[in-house]
């Protein structure tokens, strides 16, 4: 029988190493520093820390300072991926894109070292600019001066305009 990732690590830490101090700060927690001002997305699904950097169009050629934390042991989750972005507050359209990709995810915003707003993403009822539309035929691939609009219902995105549901791969949709 396989056992929880939270069991493995349990398993680790009676494990002797050549060098302890540094493993059992490992085991204890993450080696990513605190920030001082910025969000933290945290229980994004494991792996997709990276789609959540995509879509807010943070490349490595930008001038924020990231931390990302992939495949991290969680206790609700069983591995889930972190993201940190110093000096960055994230507006409510960032938000709903990650949202699509990571439904369980919680957005923490971080001024002077502490926590002042903690919220978990959620489902928006509609989607405005956000995702592309796939079909080829639809009115918002042809070069008209119309956003793609969807509705969201129960993790399937649909065209307001031609109906075309989109049920899986959403990240590679998103604008």
């Amino acid at each position: 029988m396989s056992q929880s990732p939270v069991e493995q690590m349990s398993n680790l830490k009676g494990v002797e190493s050549k060098n302890a101090e540094s493993d059992s700060k490992y085991l204890d927690g993450l080696l990513i520093r605190p920030i001082e001002n910025g969000t933290v997305i945290d229980h994004i699904t494991a792996g997709s820390a990276l789609h959540v950097l995509r879509i807010l169009g943070i490349t490595g050629t930008t001038s924020e300072r990231i931390s990302v934390a992939t495949n991290v042991v969680s206790k609700e989750m069983g591995w889930k991926d972190i993201v940190k972005i110093e000096n960055r507050e994230l507006a409510q359209q960032e938000v709903d894109r990650i949202a699509l990709i990571a439904p369980r995810a919680s957005i923490n915003i971080v001024r002077n070292c502490v926590v002042i707003e903690k919220s978990v993403v959620s489902d928006p009822e509609e989607l405005v600019g956000i995702v592309k539309c796939p079909n080829p035929c639809c009115i918002t691939n042809a070069n008209e001066p119309v956003l793609t609009r969807f509705y969201v219902r129960q993790n399937v995105l649909i065209c307001f305009y031609c109906e075309w549901h989109i049920e899986k791969d959403m990240h590679s949709f998103i604008l």
